[in-house]
């Protein structure tokens, strides 16, 4: 065998509180890279729900990448949150009409871009990830964290606000592992690693 089916939507049998999260995913302005999983202690639908002020007219989009690895509870809050923070008041008057049409005039609301999470990321249980936010390569998000700004590759992360705890490995590890990708390597390839990427020696790794 050459590893699971990545088009399935639940690869373990007889559970069906972990799934294949693309393969579920019905928002076109989510998009989930091949084996990332989702594992939800009720429902695994339950995660389109946590994607919270997700609108098609503000436009912005949620993007994760392969291998991620996504906690039950975990919740993206989308641009469709935003308020104006620098006006006198952040009250959206122009959503209610009834002479309140023009409060927004002249005016936008803050636009912080698409949040998107990286390959090989886990996010641990009850995170909240913040508009616009970039979670690099290897990053892990500790369990109700929230974060609210961009994380670097293989960093550790936690609290509320989310700050750095550790890198998980050295600048020069880093460097290795962002150049190598193992995530785009053929499946064939992964699958004949699996153990020495499970280990922790980079020449471990087999090369044919």
């Amino acid at each position: 065998m050459i590893g699971p089916d990545k088009n399935q939507a639940f690869p373990l049998a007889s559970y069906d509180r972990l799934c294949f999260l693309k393969n579920l995913i019905k928002n076109p302005q989510i998009q989930v890279g091949d084996y990332t999983y989702y594992d939800d202690f009720e429902d695994v639908h339950n995660f389109e729900k946590n994607v919270k002020y997700l609108f098609d007219f503000v436009g912005d989009r949620l993007i994760i990448g392969k291998f991620c690895m996504i906690a039950s509870g975990v919740t993206f809050i989308m641009n469709g949150a935003n308020h104006l923070s620098k006006s006198l008041s952040s009250y959206p008057f122009a959503i209610f009409g009834n002479g309140w049409e023009k409060a927004m005039e002249g005016k936008s609301y803050p636009q912080k871009g698409d949040t998107v999470i990286g390959n090989d990321v886990w996010i641990g249980y009850g995170a909240t990830i913040m508009p616009g936010v970039q979670i690099g390569d290897g990053a892990i998000i500790g369990s109700k964290s929230v974060v609210t700004k961009n994380v670097p590759p293989y960093t550790i992360v936690g609290g509320n606000p989310a700050q750095e705890i550790n890198k998980r490995f050295s600048p020069e590890k880093i460097d290795q592992l962002f150049a190598l990708k193992w995530w785009d390597w053929p499946l064939k390839r992964i699958t004949q690693n699996v153990q020495q990427l499970s280990g922790e020696q980079l020449e471990d790794l087999l090369w044919t």
